[in-house]
């Protein structure tokens, strides 16, 4: 009995100081929100949580209290930025105490572990895990990547041509095959039947729907992060997906590793940080995590940014797409395709791809929020330490004072001189020092294709059984951190029969030079 009542005492005191030690910060979190409480930025007595679609209504509160809101949502102050500029001014300017991340007790301790960088704290972890991203996407690196992305777009335009009804299937598998190829050196053929892809997006499923703000009730309240997994779906869920996820990147490192020591192993991103792995003290866990970051992200953005070019050119297509036809027959005329070089030279492509990142940005939430790391004042208001900020980009890109009637697709907005933080005229891809590592190679991508597709193709509303235009909602879109649109019907037919021939002639050529990446037998399943 002495010895139980000793246990119990032993855990009541772990208990009691594991409160105290949760509360004492929080007090004086609370004495310094209380001694400046008049230099808060505005904001709304009442939150809102559970809501489907924040950044709806973190619009209206940044429309309502101006570039800079205050919320106080359960313990952790957050702040809603509402214009690039605010945004540039803080994540951008003042990165050296903007650039750690909140406390993310879902996404980042049980569904992760605090294995993914995505998640970490400005913390040495952090900059190794993006040391290695730099090196592995930046500018110069994602230039290597380029025939990958130019084969899998010839692929591309061979699906629409001969299925243009499954589009949104074409525009996943090329998402697809150009990241699992430059991280894993594995095509996809078939996103329906690739079960790599099938696992992967279950994983990422599940992290996008437990990084909403304000959505689970553990984030405000930690203590609830110990209520025993067989008393918490909502805990037993996410834990339950951590072991699939381990499954999946170990996996696939795994298979890399066995092609690597046959020396048959494509380079990709995953052969980079093996070969780095034992100067950087890395465990195999933790670079099967970093390779599959670029996996988990690169998929969905790539495929709903082009998907969102689809809705554009159905609903406004007569408005721009003549123009960009204009400008591809004459620089690249009706006998090749445009490539990579020829984008130098279409500066209107280039503006329909930067308005469609504009235009229906997939982070609409911004990406994953920012926490501050020192108290900061911005124009008169204070920022306290530790406050989530949130740069949510729907607001950001639809901001009139910006983007003059912000939800009508105009291309000329990036011919045209016009003040914008920054060298692209959007925000798409973040600030600073957490600014998106593949930003180059997706840019690349929906350039590419947006000029391809262009070429190639007449895109415009389908006909219903009465030959009228079908309408499509261009404010129907999905849920979660990240934003695609809903299903929508398209027509997609080939300019002529010219066009044609030049997609078959460059599709039998890829299947040759393509054979390389399937020759070898891929383990996973």
């Amino acid at each position: 009995m002495l010895q139980i009542a000793r246990v119990a005492i032993g855990v009541a005191t772990a208990l009691a100081l594991s409160y105290l030690a949760l509360i004492f910060p929080r007090l004086k979190q609370q004495w310094i929100l209380y001694a400046h409480r008049s230099q808060l930025p505005p904001g709304p007595k009442t939150i809102k949580v559970g809501i489907r679609k924040p950044w709806l209504w973190f619009q209206e509160l940044n429309k309502q209290y101006g570039d800079v809101v205050y919320l106080q949502m359960g313990p952790t102050p957050t702040i809603i930025l509402g214009s690039a500029q605010a945004a540039w001014d803080l994540l951008e300017r003042r990165g050296n105490i903007y650039s750690s991340r909140p406390r993310f007790i879902m996404g980042g301790e049980l569904l992760s572990a605090g294995m993914r960088g995505l998640m970490a704290g400005y913390t040495p972890f952090w900059r190794r895990w993006r040391k290695l991203l730099h090196g592995g996407f930046m500018q110069r690196q994602s230039e290597a990547y380029r025939p990958i992305q130019s084969l899998e777009s010839k692929v591309l335009l061979h699906e629409l041509l001969r299925e243009p009804g499954s589009f949104r299937t074409h525009l996943e598998r090329y998402a697809a095959s150009v990241i699992v190829t430059v991280t894993y050196g594995r095509r996809v053929e078939d996103v329906r039947t690739d079960i790599v892809v099938q696992r992967n997006n279950e994983s990422v499923d599940r992290l996008v729907s437990v990084n909403i703000p304000g959505k689970f009730a553990v984030e405000r309240y930690p203590i609830l992060k110990y209520v025993p997994a067989a008393f918490a779906k909502w805990k037993a869920d996410v834990l339950a997906q951590r072991q699939k996820d381990i499954e999946l990147y170990t996996e696939l490192l795994g298979e890399v590793k066995e092609k690597a020591a046959k020396g048959v192993a494509h380079d990709c991103f995953a052969t980079q940080l093996l070969a780095q792995q034992a100067e950087l003290g890395m465990t195999d866990l933790e670079i099967a995590y970093t390779a599959g970051g670029p996996f988990a992200a690169g998929v969905e953005t790539s495929a709903s940014t082009l998907a969102s070019f689809f809705l554009a050119c159905v609903k406004f297509g007569p408005q721009f797409i003549p123009k960009a036809q204009a400008e591809l027959d004459g620089v690249v005329g009706s006998d090749r395709l445009p490539t990579f070089d020829d984008l130098a030279n279409l500066e209107y492509v280039r503006a329909i791809a930067a308005e469609t990142l504009r235009w229906r940005p997939v982070a609409v939430l911004g990406g994953t929020p920012h926490a501050v790391t020192a108290d900061n004042v911005y124009k008169g208001m204070f920022i306290p330490k530790g406050s989530t900020i949130i740069a949510p980009l729907w607001g950001i890109h639809l901001n009139e004072n910006d983007f003059p009637d912000p939800h009508t697709f105009r291309p000329e907005r990036f011919t045209e001189t016009r003040e914008y933080p920054g060298t692209l005229g959007h925000s798409a891809f973040g600030w600073g020092r957490r600014i998106c590592p593949g930003m180059h190679l997706a840019s690349a991508s929906v350039e590419l294709n947006i000029a391809r597709i262009l070429w190639a193709f007449e895109i415009g509303p389908a006909k219903d059984e009465k030959g009228k235009n079908i309408e499509v909602d261009i404010f129907a879109f999905t849920d979660g951190f990240n934003s695609s649109p809903l299903p929508f019907p398209c027509s997609i037919t080939p300019r002529s029969s010219e066009h044609v021939k030049v997609i078959e002639k460059e599709y039998e050529d890829v299947v040759k030079k393509l054979k390389a990446y399937t020759a070898v037998t891929n383990k996973v399943r």
